[in-house]
């Protein structure tokens, strides 16, 4: 049996799973990066070790960093959370491959599912329903347009090892496919290390609707529950809804039983779930399995009444399932994904400092947090903060407690997506009480959201992540490594200057006054990904100049005005604040 759990994440979800840990009877051990050394999860697990280094690659990334963080720590599992390293085969081997167990899918199972493409096949073999797509990843951009002008726009451009939104674009336009291509490409390298992309017919103005579903090593799989998240921005979803709502009867038996078919077939063991789209003719196609626990897993808890963290504790240390059939649902319940984004502003992420963190209670409120007042928010992560989780005995009442919960969180220090839940909870659109009225889809935000130029929310404090000095102490003679802040260093005789809060404020994400007409800046903090403009070039005023990506998001660069560019920053991965000299348009 199970007794110390190594969580390879950090954040809302690692503090989840150490406090199921707990639950659980069993020890969970945290890892940290040098910026998350007071992260709150470092604090509410039993134990914490350090991953030194700043970036997400050289951390939460590192296989073998994580590894010997699991030597040193003595434990007996590891639970990876959701992204990172969840759903890296590889690193599942890893684990098993030092004598620890997964707490999670086998790895040849997050081979097959993780292949966009192979799952398709899986889901066909299974008679699951889906739209044309290539028979596997495709070479280039080129071969991206020959699909679309066989089969007609809109194409979907999808990372074959990807999931959670990245390296999906979707292209409405034949003069776009190709950038879009190489768009879906770069983010796949970037936050999955392979840039292979799929391409298949995209389903407009679809519902997200997915099952979840949990199995165990005596090959029982069982469907949970189903959840609507379908309003999303950049393919990342914003809110969620359990169970899915406006579903016909043979809709929810086509998506349980092709979900329960499909992993079934797949061998499957732990927490997953299969996504699906719903197209507003009715029709419903296979999306992808997502072979790890959800961000939106709270909504499919309050409305089954089983704990998956504790259902993944369970099947690793070979137990049975707690449930051999399809629970019914309990009431409804609405997820708000509370991130440092300014909503009013193109969903900008924004690092900095939270100077205050009220939050909402009441009976039907859960909140799953990996902050509190003080925390400071990396540029280098995720952009989620925080998650407000809703239960009503009904749709209707879980909305009205969602107002008032929404009313009553105060978060102050960054932008969050609070004012734009406070909006969403009154749109009609999301409102609705019957099928044909509830307009939501997937790109609605984008599309017909009409509000969002009116939130205003005040700019980040522009307090970065205060970094770590590494050394040594001897204690009793034994060489001991030693992390201390930049600025208690700076207090000791000889050693390293302050670092002020003027200083540091290269982590704002309000954007300086340019210098000169013409100057490029930086619109957020973040990296250069990629200049779409050569240097030397004539653009015109808003020609798309350069590419920069924070909190995992791309953000386009536009030209201030006609002339020549002259480019000044590299693509070297360095992290540039917002407001600092791009290049000059003259």
């Amino acid at each position: 049996m199970i007794s110390r759990v190594l969580i390879a994440n950090r954040g809302e979800i690692a503090v989840r799973i150490a406090r199921g840990c707990t639950a659980y009877g069993v020890t969970s051990i945290a890892v940290y990066s040098d910026p998350d050394a007071e992260a709150l999860h470092t604090r509410v697990a039993d134990e914490a070790y350090a991953l030194p280094g700043a970036t997400a690659s050289a951390t939460y990334l590192d296989i073998d960093a994580i590894i010997d963080a699991a030597r040193r720590s003595h434990a007996d599992a590891v639970h990876p959370g959701y992204g990172f390293l969840s759903e890296n085969a590889e690193f599942a081997q890893a684990v098993l491959d030092a004598g620890l167990t997964w707490i999670g899918p086998k790895p040849q199972t997050i081979r097959d599912l993780g292949d966009k493409v192979t799952a398709r096949r899986l889901a066909s073999s299974v008679g699951a329903p889906l739209v044309e797509g290539t028979p596997g990843p495709v070479a280039d951009g080129a071969e991206a347009l020959a699909f679309a002008e066989q089969h007609g726009l809109p194409i979907a451009i999808k990372a074959a090892f990807g999931g959670g939104g990245r390296g999906l674009k979707v292209a409405w336009r034949l003069d776009e496919v190709v950038d879009q291509f190489e768009s879906a490409e770069r983010e796949a390298i970037a936050a999955f290390g392979r840039g292979e992309c799929f391409i298949e017919q995209y389903v407009p103005h679809p519902r997200h609707v997915e099952a979840q579903v949990i199995g165990d090593a005596d090959g029982h799989v069982v469907v949970v529950g189903t959840r609507d998240c379908s309003l999303q921005r950049r393919n990342q979803k914003v809110v969620e809804e359990a169970p899915a709502p406006f579903l016909t009867d043979e809709q929810r038996h086509s998506i349980e039983s092709a979900a329960k078919r499909i992993c079934e077939a797949a061998g499957y063991v732990s927490a997953g779930t299969v996504e699906f789209l719903v197209g507003a003719n009715g029709t419903v196609s296979f999306l992808e399995v997502n072979t790890r626990l959800q961000v939106e897993h709270p909504i499919t808890e309050l409305t089954s009444g089983v704990d998956l963290v504790r259902s993944q504790l369970r099947v690793a240390d070979g137990l049975p399932l707690e449930i051999d059939e399809t629970p019914a649902p309990r009431g409804h319940a609405f997820e708000f994904r509370i991130n440092a984004e300014d909503a009013g502003r193109g969903f900008l992420p924004a690092p900095g400092r939270i100077t205050r963190f009220d939050a909402p209670g009441g009976e039907g409120v859960r909140l799953d947090s990996g902050v509190v007042a003080g925390s400071v928010v990396s540029g280098l992560y995720d952009s989620l903060l925080a998650k407000l989780v809703i239960w009503g005995i009904d749709r209707d009442e879980a909305l009205r407690k969602a107002r008032q919960a929404l009313r009553e969180f105060d978060i102050e220090g960054v932008p969050t997506l609070l004012d734009f839940d406070r909006r969403i909870v009154d749109d009609p659109a999301f409102t609705a009480t019957n099928v044909n009225d509830f307009g939501v889809h997937t790109r609605w935000i984008e599309t017909e959201c009409s509000w969002l130029d009116e939130l205003d929310q005040p700019f980040s404090d522009g307090v970065p992540a205060e970094p770590l000095t590494r050394t040594w102490i001897e204690l009793d003679g034994h060489r001991v490594r030693l992390g201390l802040p930049a600025q208690l260093i700076g207090s000791f005789a000889g050693g390293l200057p302050a670092v002020s809060s003027e200083a540091a404020a290269d982590a704002s994400t309000t954007p300086a006054a340019a210098d000169e007409p013409g100057e490029v800046s930086a619109p957020i903090t973040g990296t250069l990904v990629a200049w779409k403009a050569a240097d030397g070039a004539t653009v015109a005023e808003g020609d798309v100049l350069a590419v920069m990506e924070a909190m995992k998001m791309e953000t386009q660069v536009l030209a201030p005005c006609s002339g020549v560019l002259r480019q000044e920053a590299e693509t070297d991965g360095a992290l540039i604040p917002a407001g600092e000299r791009l290049g000059l348009v003259k």
